[in-house]
Formats: structure tokens, C-alpha cells, sequence
């Protein structure tokens, strides 16, 4: 993605990731690290630009990581009708392997691109019906967890 490209989407991007995490009541200390660990000083300066809707270009990991959460927030919003469920879902720990007992913003908070790509990969793929299995009878094998591959 060019600087012109980055310098267009990094305001708007910005301002729906703060929204997000304000829905979420995600705490500043959190969201520097879902941003890629920017300093204090540059989240401020990004935050205060993207609000006042001043030039700005984030960096494509930053841009990256605010992607895969937007995609989350999208999923929960199609998995989860009822906004409570979705947090429970993001906020409470999980058995699946992926989740090793942590809850998904945990995952990502503590496994920077990798946690949030994670779990959006995860959210993504039980959408698309790779959670559960075909019914009795079937003429294929269900998916069981260690088919699912993340890379």
C-alpha cells in the first residue's frame, strides 16, 4: 500500500478502531498494544490527528492489525445478534486450542498481529461453517479440531 493510500484510509481506520474499542471498553493500555506497541506519545499524537481529521499515515502493520479487528467486530456482529453474547464470547476463556484457555481479546492483545489474525481466522472460519460437522449419515467425514490448520 503506497503512502497516498495509507494517508487516505489511516484517519477513518483509526476512528472506527477507537469506536470499536470504546464499544468494547478496551483500556488505552490495551489498544496501544492491539496498535503494534506504538509510544504513548505517538498513540496520543494519532489519536488526536485521526479525531481532528488531520493528515495522517499510519503505519501498514498498524493499518494491518486495525483490518483483522474490524473484521472481528464485523463477525461478532454476525455470529452474535445480541451485542452481550459477542462480549462474552471475545471476553470469557475458551477450551479450543487456539485459545489455550485465554479469551479471545486476550489472544490478541497478548499475541500482537498474530493473536488478532488468530482469532479473526477463527471467527472467520465459523462463519463459513468449519465449527460443527455434517449431520448422521453424511457422506463426508466431520471436521474435527486438528483439521483446521492456521498459518
Amino acid at each position: 500500500m503506497d503512502a497516498v493510500a495509507r494517508r487516505r484510509v489511516s484517519g477513518p481506520g483509526l476512528r472506527t478502531f477507537l469506536a470499536i474499542a470504546d464499544r468494547y471498553g478496551i483500556p488505552t493500555r490495551a489498544r496501544v498494544a492491539l496498535l503494534g506497541e506504538p509510544s504513548n506519545s505517538t498513540y496520543h499524537e494519532w489519536v488526536r490527528k485521526a479525531r481532528a481529521e488531520a493528515p495522517l499515515a499510519l503505519p501498514l502493520d498498524t493499518l494491518t492489525r486495525i483490518s483483522g479487528i474490524l473484521g472481528i467486530h464485523k463477525a461478532l456482529g454476525i455470529l452474535f445478534p445480541i451485542e452481550a453474547e459477542a462480549m462474552t464470547w471475545l471476553k470469557g476463556p475458551h477450551r479450543g486450542e487456539v485459545f489455550g484457555g485465554q479469551a479471545p481479546i486476550d489472544v490478541m492483545i497478548e499475541g500482537g498481529l498474530d493473536g488478532i489474525l488468530t482469532v479473526r481466522r477463527y471467527l472467520d472460519g465459523w462463519r463459513g461453517g468449519l465449527r460443527g460437522g455434517p449431520g448422521a449419515g453424511a457422506d463426508i467425514e466431520p471436521l474435527r479440531e486438528t483439521d483446521i490448520v492456521f498459518t
